[in-house]
């Protein structure tokens, strides 16, 4: 049951004790959120919005305007600006702090469960998001409700400053509204028109899934619930105020989705998110996504069953929807294995053979705003960017795909062979030895004797050569 390590977590550490009840070892870390393992200086989503709003406004409305005619000029100030604002460095900083929690915490599942939903609940590579607001997003908002209901998961991420910025729900004012009637309107030709975006996804991609067989009407309904909801503005703060309801934007009147009707104001979010998540389409659609994370691409309706049971009886109770989700990937771990995603590749070579990543605390903390990161500690993203999955810059609204087929392209599998080559200078040089290879290897694989023998077969090679073949071998990149 070795593989069930890397399936649910990201393996064994060289120095760790292998758990001899491989099950209860998962479902003990799920019931608690502890507190971050990173030791180094971690930042406010809030503090790190006006450092984005710093880095917009000044850039579109002075640097853009002042340098129109100075192109290179514009390039050597707008790269100050970025210093100035951090914004080549808080995306590895965060990066920094997921990776340290995924090989040192005490709470692999755990944390390996945060990074599902944090691809779930995606922001996607839109206005400068993932350089200052997904790290926080994901840590801020998901991780502190994975033992809460899935029903108060979902509020949050809807009302979160990151999401609405990114599927633009300020934007979005109900036609009847009090602003529409307002004369600046006129005046501009700025007609209220509600933006769809945040309703579409809230339905698609968040809960219910196009299963449930909703239409256009009701994505049009519960846009009009979510008209109102939207960054409070200010000529300080401009697009990065705290997330507030606005009544003068809130489309009057009853709406109705998927045949319930809902009063105006600003409850009727809540009851609508109430009513989703309870769905029986809702149920399933989360036990299908997690399956394909940890089972297999397509799952049966057997292994649903058990997870959809507990959704139902625990009314979304996140620790007892994921210990029916671990119990399924357990009893399934023989017969089904995942092909990796690349980051989870990479975080799984550097705590199994022990590589000096990520970067430190000391490392990090030692940056200062208006001067340029430097190579190490710009690595974190440039590594997750070259390895073709960079968790905060998924393409779509949908995320990183689950699919196995998505990563098994010849591009991907020669990124990992490149990065796998590359990752043997993080070594320490008390593990250059055959004998520590043989440990991992014995720590990790059911088969531990079928991989020994396959790397001594290339005993012509250098031991860095058979560290780059064994984190490709066949038996390593599934789980």
């Amino acid at each position: 049951m070795k593989n069930f390590f890397r399936k649910v977590a990201f393996g064994i550490g060289p120095e760790e004790k292998i758990p001899s009840d491989p099950l209860n070892w998962s479902l003990d870390q799920i019931n608690d959120v502890p507190d971050l393992s990173w030791k180094g200086k971690i930042y406010l989503e809030k503090d790190l919005r006006k450092h984005y709003r710093n880095w917009v406004y000044n850039d579109r409305k002075k640097l853009r305007k002042k340098y129109k005619d100075d192109k290179i000029l514009y390039k050597v100030k707008k790269d100050e600006l970025r210093h100035q604002t951090g914004q080549k460095f808080w995306e590895s900083l965060e990066i920094s702090i997921r990776h340290t929690e995924a090989i040192f915490g005490l709470n692999p599942v755990l944390t390996k469960l945060w990074f599902f939903w944090g691809n779930f609940f995606t922001i996607s590579e839109k206005d400068f998001l993932a350089n200052y607001s997904t790290g926080p997003y994901q840590r801020e908002i998901i991780r502190p409700n994975l033992n809460q209901t899935f029903e108060k998961l979902v509020y949050d991420v809807t009302t979160s400053w990151a999401m609405i910025h990114h599927l633009d729900n300020s934007e979005s004012a109900g036609p009847k509204s009090k602003t529409a009637r307002e004369e600046w309107r006129r005046r501009k030709k700025e007609p209220a028109t509600i933006n769809e975006n945040h309703a579409r996804e809230l339905l698609e991609l968040h809960t219910v899934s196009p299963k449930a067989g909703y239409s256009q009407e009701d994505i049009i309904q519960l846009a009009y619930i979510m008209t109102g909801w939207q960054r409070r503005w200010s000529k300080t703060q401009l697009e990065t105020g705290n997330i507030w309801f606005n009544p003068e934007y809130h489309q009057p009147g009853k709406k109705n989705v998927l045949g319930k009707t809902y009063k105006t104001g600003r409850k009727s979010l809540e009851l609508v998110i109430r009513d989703l998540v309870n769905h029986p389409n809702c149920r399933d659609f989360v036990a299908m996504r997690l399956c394909q994370h940890f089972i297999t691409d397509q799952p049966t309706e057997e292994m649903k069953k058990p997870i959809i049971t507990a959704f139902k009886n625990s009314d979304g109770y996140l620790p007892e929807i994921h210990k029916a989700a671990i119990k399924v990937a357990f009893k399934y771990n023989d017969k089904f294995r995942k092909f990796q995603t690349p980051e989870n590749w990479f975080i799984q070579v550097s705590k199994i053979s022990d590589l000096k990543w990520p970067p430190s605390p000391e490392v990090m903390d030692s940056y200062e705003l208006g001067y340029k990161p430097t190579r190490k500690q710009r690595s974190p993203e440039k590594i997750l960017r070259d390895i073709g999955h960079h968790p905060y810059r998924a393409k779509q609204p949908n995320g990183w795909s689950d699919y196995s087929e998505d990563w098994l392209s010849p591009e991907l599998l020669i990124r990992r062979l490149v990065y796998a080559n590359k990752t043997y200078a993080f070594s320490k040089a008390e593990n250059n030895t055959e004998e520590f290879y043989e440990k991992i290897v014995k720590n990790n694989f059911d088969n531990p004797e079928k991989i020994l023998k396959y790397l001594n077969d290339k005993s012509n090679y250098k031991l860095h050569d058979k560290h780059t073949l064994l984190f490709n071998h066949p038996e390593f990149l599934k789980a």
